[in-house]
Order: C-alpha cells, then sequence, then structure tokens
C-alpha cells in the first residue's frame, strides 16, 4: 500500500476502535459535522471523515480505499494524493450542508468516493468487480453510482446514508482534478510554445502579397501557397500558430520582425 492510503487506513480504524472503547461520548459529538452547527464547530467539516457507524460502514468504506486509493496516490503523488482526499470530504460536508443542513454526517465516504472519481478519471475502461463477481467499468460504475445518490437524495429516500455527501466527494474530486490538469506544468509549456505575438500576426497581414519566395524549395513554395489559400478562405485567423510563424519567415526581409524564442 501507498504512504497516505496506509495512514488514512490506521487512523480510520484507530479512531473507529476508540469511539467505541475509551472516548466519551461528548468528545466523539464535538467530531460529528452537523451542518447548522458550522460555524461554532468548523473543524467538523474534516473530523467527520474519520468516524463510522458500525462495522460494515467502515468496512466498506475502507475496502473503497483500500482497491482504489494505492493507484490513485501512485498517479497523483502523496501531497496531491491527501488533498484530493481532503478537499472531496469537505465538498462533501458543503452539499450536506446545502441539501440536508438538518442531518448529522460521519463517514469517510465522501473521501473514498472522490478517490473513485479519480480511478474513473485515470482509468475509465478498467473493470470493478462489484462482490468479486460482477463487471463494471469504472466510468459506469461512478454514473450508476451518481444516479442511485441523485434518486435516493432528491426521493427522500435517504435511509440513514449521507446521498449528497457522496454526490459533493465526486464535485471535489473532478474539480480538484480540473484545477490540477489546467495548471499542470505541461499545459503552461504547451501554451507558451504556441502562442504568436500580435507583431507576427501584422506581419503576415501586411506582407502576405510581398512574401519573398526566390530560391526556396519548390515544395516549401507548395507550402506557402497552401496557407495562403488558407488564408483566402478562412482569413488570417484561421491559421495556427506554425503556420503563422512559418509564413512570417517570409516576409521582406526590411520589415521582418524578431520572432519570439521557440
Amino acid at each position: 500500500m501507498t504512504p497516505w492510503v496506509t495512514r488514512l487506513l490506521v487512523a480510520n480504524i484507530a479512531m473507529f476502535a476508540l469511539t467505541y472503547t475509551v472516548l466519551p461520548s461528548f468528545v466523539t459529538e464535538l467530531l460529528v459535522f452537523v451542518p447548522r452547527a458550522i460555524l461554532t464547530r468548523p473543524w467538523t467539516v474534516v473530523t467527520y471523515m474519520f468516524l463510522h457507524g458500525g462495522l460494515s460502514h467502515i468496512l466498506f468504506n475502507m475496502l473503497g480505499l483500500f482497491f482504489f486509493g494505492s493507484r490513485v496516490e501512485q498517479r497523483l503523488g502523496e501531497r496531491r494524493f491527501i488533498t484530493l482526499y481532503l478537499v472531496s470530504g469537505i465538498f462533501g460536508a458543503i452539499a450536506s450542508l446545502i441539501f440536508t443542513p438538518n442531518a448529522a454526517v460521519i463517514g469517510a465516504s465522501a473521501g473514498v468516493f472522490g478517490v473513485m472519481m479519480a480511478f474513473a478519471m485515470f482509468w475509465p475502461h478498467e473493470k470493478i468487480y462489484i462482490w468479486g463477481v460482477i463487471p463494471v467499468e469504472a466510468r459506469i460504475l461512478v454514473l450508476v453510482t451518481t444516479a442511485f445518490a441523485l434518486f435516493a437524495g432528491l426521493g427522500g429516500r435517504g435511509g440513514g446514508v449521507a446521498h449528497f455527501a457522496h454526490l459533493g466527494g465526486y464535485v471535489g474530486a473532478y474539480a480538484y482534478l480540473w484545477y490540477l490538469q489546467r495548471n499542470s506544468a505541461q499545459r503552461r509549456f504547451k501554451a507558451q510554445m504556441t502562442r504568436v505575438e500580435p507583431s507576427v500576426k501584422r506581419q503576415v497581414a501586411v506582407h502576405r502579397d510581398q512574401l519573398d519566395l526566390q530560391g526556396v524549395h519548390e515544395l516549401t513554395r507548395d507550402e506557402v501557397n497552401r496557407i495562403l489559400d488558407k488564408i483566402n478562405a478562412g482569413g488570417i485567423e484561421s491559421l495556427t500558430p506554425e503556420e503563422l510563424r512559418f509564413l512570417s519567415n517570409f516576409a521582406p526581409m526590411d520589415d521582418r520582425k524578431p520572432l519570439p524564442p521557440a
């Protein structure tokens, strides 16, 4: 098992044991997330994730964390994995605050559901065996559990299950992974490499009828003509950054502006 999956398993099991042995009930009550008391007990948006209502409750949550968590942590790294887990749990608390403000919430389900969402986003076609028998693709599992949570939550068939916390976990994980992808170093590098200075676009627009093709190879001349035809058909905005850079190389030398470094 990976480091944070191990720590979370140990923390949840230890807290479960303490809750049912030596921990006074009033201390446990201070750790439960009660939406209407969020202003006086703000810490409970995190602590509620380490409390469970019974053996089956913690068993299913820890099995989900065990089966999905390690691969997700290996993919994201330790710091991003624990952030994903906590963000998912906090979003679960927020969803409960919005949709079920009078219901107390405990359990790691929102965090675990967030890990499931990450797993499905990274390996959507990976087969998950329900009860060890029924194969279901990870993406289908997320869709089915989302539909069920919506049906049960909106239909008032909660049955003591925090369905909106589960949905909040999905939303939190999706939002965090979207943020990571949007701000990834690879994306920033690609944006920098494909950015074209406005001066390059002006240069092509002004001198496209005065391009210096003297001594240019026939294949290169054909490519220039192809790009000019593309401008005639769709305008200069239809060109890709690579085509703009390529065409600017044939502007008259006296008017050619230095290009940004590639």
